[in-house]
């Protein structure tokens, strides 16, 4: 065969190739036509129409008051500290409690952390307005937790636990626990035993084979966990208006009263807009800090 019919016979191949490759592509982008046209019914429109009410103005026209608005009044500042104090906060308590709990898990052989996990799980099947109430029974000035206390002697008159920060911090870290937990306990399981065995081989104390090895290998699995408990706290509404008894008046709370009293959708749309631009905002800064795959999932 000679070099030029070679040639011709590698061109036709490439070009066979390309055509093949592009009719692979538009079939698979046929058949995620409907679960596309179901995120832009979904998502993308009415994202797009709180957008446009954002920038809607009291006359009807398109105007930034509403975001002006924001900027002149303090108050609106204070709603947004408030909101990201209480999502560090209650990700900070589910650290402290989630990791030795999912390093318990993980220890565990995988029948008996299977049993243990249902615990975890458990409030996943109770209505999340039922868990917020039950709280509001139990931390309420006349209620068990106080009356117990006071039985055993550990403080005199009832403790203020409820309609405050202390019980809206409660009852959302018990909510948002099992979110830490089942990345992290992932992430844990993952870990080869065999690792802790070397370094103990090599001379390390157990607390150095964990600081050293464990704790680094599990944090792809915390910062998961961690990521989406802060991002579902910046959207809480239920337990922060039941257990914070009004005094701690996050984003979600402000629009359900802007809504109720001024009914202004407009103010309303541009403190969602503003808070869904922060959400992303830090979706953004933590997969640049780590690889998006472990910031979400867990993986190593």
């Amino acid at each position: 065969m000679s070099a030029s019919t070679a040639s011709k016979t590698e061109g036709i191949n490439e070009k066979l190739l390309r055509i093949q490759g592009i009719r692979e592509q538009r079939l698979l982008l046929s058949l995620a036509t409907p679960a596309v046209l179901a995120i832009v019914a979904i998502i993308v429109i009415p994202v797009g129409w709180l957008f446009y009410l954002s920038f809607t103005g009291s006359n009807g026209h398109l105007s930034l008051e509403n975001y002006q608005r924001m900027i002149e009044y303090k108050s609106y500042a204070r709603v947004f500290v408030t909101t990201f104090q209480v999502s560090i906060l209650t990700t900070l308590i589910c650290i402290l409690i989630g990791y030795p709990l999912a390093y318990f898990l993980a220890m565990l052989p995988q029948r008996l952390a299977g049993f243990f996990m249902l615990a975890v799980l458990l409030p996943f099947w109770t209505s999340l307005l039922v868990r917020t109430y039950a709280w509001l029974v139990l931390l309420q000035k006349n209620g068990i937790l106080n009356d117990f206390a006071m039985s055993v002697g550990l403080w005199d008159t009832p403790v203020k636990l409820v309609h405050n920060l202390t019980g809206t911090l409660i009852g959302m870290a018990h909510i948002m626990l099992p979110f830490l937990v089942l990345p992290l306990y992932g992430s844990m399981r993952k870990i080869q035993r065999d690792l802790m065995h070397a370094a103990a081989n090599l001379g390390a104390s157990p607390v150095q084979s964990f600081w050293k090895i464990y704790f680094p290998l599990s944090m792809s699995g915390m910062v998961a966990g961690s990521l989406i408990v802060f991002v579902l706290c910046l959207g809480f509404y239920v337990t922060p208006a039941v257990l914070g008894g009004g005094r701690v008046v996050m984003v979600a709370t402000q629009i359900t009263a802007i809504l109720e009293n001024q009914y202004n959708w407009g103010a309303a749309s541009a403190l969602g807009v503003v808070l869904l631009i922060a959400t992303l905002v830090i979706l953004y800064a933590a997969t640049k800090l780590m690889k998006l795959d472990a910031a979400l999932f867990g993986k190593h």
